[in-house]
């Protein structure tokens, strides 16, 4: 098979259009369409299906798209690795976490690396669900959990603490509670049960002091650490939250100091492949190191 017809065929399958996909690659649609259909001509398989409003990938098409997919990627790698200074780290980063560590902890913090290490490419990818790293859909990643998959090396990074937190306002309007008890009657925010969970004991605060015969009935459920700590910031209820998410100059009040929530352990993962990347090790580093001047 023709790696450059291969090269245009996996550009149009991730595009889903010969137009986009032609705009990618700096070609004009009829050469994309040439190269793609000469290369189902050479294979005697239709590779698309072709509808008004895009194209889809045929069974044999998702065979081929996947097996490419892969020795892509894998060529990217090897194309990194190669590239990458020996005296300096280079290259792409693609760095992802959960959202709410990826917005209030690590973004703040970035700048610092960048200055440091300014032949690096940073890109972050703020996700709830786990890319796949094996795939390169992200180089490295800060998990809440330790990965199961054989293939990736794993680092603990730091242990996750959890506290409530209101604002003044909200306490000023509501009242302080003295005990989890007190809990029964004030409005609580938690995570939603649409959309899994970082972790699975996210909603502890439900069941802190509870009696369990009445259960407790939120103000708000929403899929969102981060949203959860703006709906607090804005005064409508209390919520269990990160130590991490509160900065030092944070104005929100934790309420209940005595009551935390279960530890969560954070590991920094990445895939074998990549132990003696450089780029990855400066970064690993640099995290270890902001960690250890933090206060967890």
């Amino acid at each position: 098979m023709d790696w450059d017809k291969l090269r245009i065929f996996h550009a149009v399958a991730d595009a889903g259009s010969f137009t986009h996909a032609g705009e990618t690659l700096n070609l004009s649609q009829s050469a994309v369409s040439r190269q793609v259909s000469a290369l189902e001509e050479s294979l005697h398989i239709p590779l698309f299906h072709r509808h008004a409003r895009g194209l889809i990938l045929t069974e044999q098409g998702d065979v081929l798209y996947r097996t490419v997919k892969e020795v892509f990627h894998k060529l990217a790698m090897t194309e990194a690795l190669i590239s990458e200074s020996r005296e300096r780290p280079s290259g792409p980063l693609k760095v992802t976490t959960t959202v709410a560590f990826g917005t209030t902890w690590l973004t703040p913090r970035i700048k610092e690396f960048i200055e440091l290490y300014a032949d690096v490419e940073v890109s972050i990818i703020l996700t709830d669900g786990a890319l796949d790293l094996s795939m390169r859909e992200a180089d490295v990643a800060i998990r809440m959990t330790a990965p199961r998959q054989p293939d990736l090396v794993q680092r603990h990074l730091l242990t996750v603490h959890s506290h409530i937190f209101a604002a003044p306002e909200y306490l000023t309007d509501h009242g302080t509670p003295k005990s989890a008890e007190d809990l029964d009657r004030h409005r609580l925010i938690v995570y939603g049960q649409e959309v899994a969970p970082p972790v699975s004991s996210i909603n502890w605060l439900m069941d802190a002091g509870a009696d369990g015969e009445n259960s407790r009935r939120p103000i708000l459920r929403l899929n969102n650490l981060y949203g959860i700590y703006r709906a607090v910031r804005s005064g409508l209820g209390m919520a269990a939250l990160p130590d991490y998410m509160i900065s030092e100059n944070s104005t929100l009040v934790q309420v209940l100091p005595e009551l935390s929530g279960p530890a969560i352990e954070a590991y920094f993962v990445y895939p074998e492949e990549l132990r003696q990347s450089k780029r990855v090790s400066v970064f690993r580093d640099f995290l270890l190191q902001k960690v250890a001047e933090g206060n967890f």
